[in-house]
């Protein structure tokens, strides 16, 4: 019989942090930890960013991390707290496992996603003033 999703969302629950959307913020505008949200770019289009997140798409997100991937992005190679967050959670629970799994040694997630960090009137911004938050940090001038 075939696993079904929730109960991989469960398990992988069950062995990673999950965080509060309280939590989350706190580590984040505290102790420098870096939110990645993994939804798909039509949702950050859609229904805006966390403010200061970094986006990773759940499709290349092992790729990015791997050292030894030639897609392997450098902010992953940081010493810091990665925490991650999807719309609800789920997906962000079962990439936080595999990141684990992988090595990443501080991983968490935001157990209600982005949904509940919306909710909880934590800072969010429209996907327009992310990019160009994004561009002025990368010093791009295009």
């Amino acid at each position: 019989m075939i696993k079904s999703v929730m109960e991989m969302v469960e398990a992988a629950k069950a062995e990673i942090e999950n965080l509060s959307t309280a939590e989350a913020h706190r580590r984040v505008t505290e102790e420098g930890a870096l939110l990645v949200d993994i939804r798909d770019v039509r949702e950050l289009q859609r229904l805006g960013v966390a403010e200061g997140a970094h986006h990773a798409p759940r499709g290349m997100l092992e790729f990015w991390v791997a050292a030894d991937s030639p897609y392997q992005q450098e902010i992953f190679s940081e010493e810091r707290e990665f925490i991650f967050c999807c719309a609800a959670g789920w997906r962000s629970a079962l990439a936080t496992k595999q990141m684990q799994d992988m090595g990443l040694p501080r991983v968490s997630h935001v157990e209600s996603g982005f949904t509940g960090w919306a909710e909880d009137g934590l800072p969010v911004i429209s996907y327009e003033e992310w990019k160009a938050a994004r561009k002025a940090q990368s010093g791009s001038t295009d």
